[in-house]
């Protein structure tokens, strides 16, 4: 090998920030690549992928309409994460809010007040939350590993979802398809403009990012949540109680996973379909890294995240790209984020056999 990696004996603060955007670039130059052999202008892609679909208002409020649910999710994997709780249930989370949420809304259909929503808000949020204790109980009762267990409850989420939308859910005047009925309006969340479908979701991806933020960054609890992530030992011995910071890491985090799942429903779909979230749930763990773990940084990564999904069928129609491209770009940057993190401990250094070779090459030119 001509590189060895050196240990920096502290984390790089510069490749901290700069390796989130250095696996952007990489990414993007793999993804030309990739464009190139399939025999499509890599400029013209990458137009089409990122930029055309936010070119007018509809396409920023569809981005916004996209990021709100990753984002919300997102924020909630943060505050697990910097607990070294490996939740990966967002997906599930957010698939039992969408459940418990259209559970309650086609109860309410008839019903002439705004409490409605407040039912079916609070119904979603509690489901996810829920959701997400069962990882915590199975962690601290059984010392379960909470990565094995949170994807296992993604899959029983999910066919629990199809279970009742393809059964008690379904709506009988809807043709045998596996819906639900349209909610109500009184259960529906408002739309702020009539030139796009952006809600009144936002709102709520807008207080949960001040309140995570205050949490993660101000609070004695964010502090203890922190401390638990560097060295449970510690943690111990100052007498933080890890089983209560891990019940609470991941009920924080089911009950927004839930919320981003009832806010799709209740929001742009208005009713239960088996293709509630095209992955948002597993979007949002990519979100989390990306975003360094900050509030602020998962805000600009969702929209980023966000892009891909639209850029990603806006490309599938026009240039006839096969829908798993969001999916592959997705892999891509994770992959390239991951390897550019070792840049953060690590420093290449050219080995001294390479480099002897090297200077005689050029003393002899």
């Amino acid at each position: 090998m001509l590189l060895s990696l050196e240990p920096r004996g502290q984390q790089s603060r510069a490749m901290l920030w700069l390796s989130p955007l250095l696996a952007a670039v990489l990414t993007l130059l793999c993804g030309s690549l990739l464009f190139l052999l399939l025999g499509l202008s890599p400029g013209l892609t990458l137009h089409t992928l990122l930029i055309a679909p936010i070119s007018d208002w509809y396409g920023v409020s569809e981005l916004l309409v996209k990021a709100l649910p990753i984002l919300l999710c997102a924020l909630g994997l943060a505050v697990a994460y910097q607990a070294r709780i490996w939740n990966i249930g967002a997906e599930g989370q957010l698939l039992l809010g969408a459940l418990a949420g259209s559970a309650v809304a086609v109860n309410v259909i008839d019903w002439e007040s705004r409490w409605a929503l407040v039912w079916v808000l609070a119904a979603g949020t509690f489901a996810g939350a829920a959701w997400g204790g069962l990882t915590a109980w199975l962690r601290t009762q059984f010392n379960a590993n909470e990565i094995l267990t949170s994807i296992m409850l993604n899959y029983i989420a999910l066919n629990l979802l199809l279970y009742f939308v393809h059964g008690p859910l379904k709506d009988p005047e809807g043709y045998n398809f596996p819906q639900s009925a349209m909610f109500g309006d009184m259960a529906r969340l408002p739309l702020l403009s009539d030139d796009g479908r952006l809600h009144s979701g936002i709102y709520f991806a807008l207080l949960a990012l001040v309140v995570i933020w205050v949490l993660l960054q101000k609070s004695f609890l964010g502090f203890q949540i922190k401390v638990l992530g560097l060295d449970r030992r510690a943690a111990g011995f100052v007498g933080f109680r890890e089983k209560s910071l891990v019940w609470f890491a991941l009920l924080v985090s089911g009950a927004l996973a839930g919320l981003a799942g009832v806010s799709e429903v209740a929001g742009p779909i208005g009713q239960l379909v088996p293709q509630v979230s095209p992955g948002y749930g597993y979007a949002a763990i990519t979100v989390a890294f990306l975003g360094r773990l900050n509030p602020l940084g998962i805000v600009f990564a969702s929209l980023l995240m966000a892009l891909l999904y639209i850029g990603g069928e806006s490309a599938q129609l026009s240039l006839n790209l096969p829908q798993a491209i969001t999916q592959l770009f997705q892999g891509m940057m994770l992959f390239f984020l991951l390897a550019c993190d070792v840049l953060i401990l690590y420093r290449p250094r050219m080995k001294a056999v390479w480099k002897k070779r090297l200077v005689g090459k050029a003393a002899v030119a």
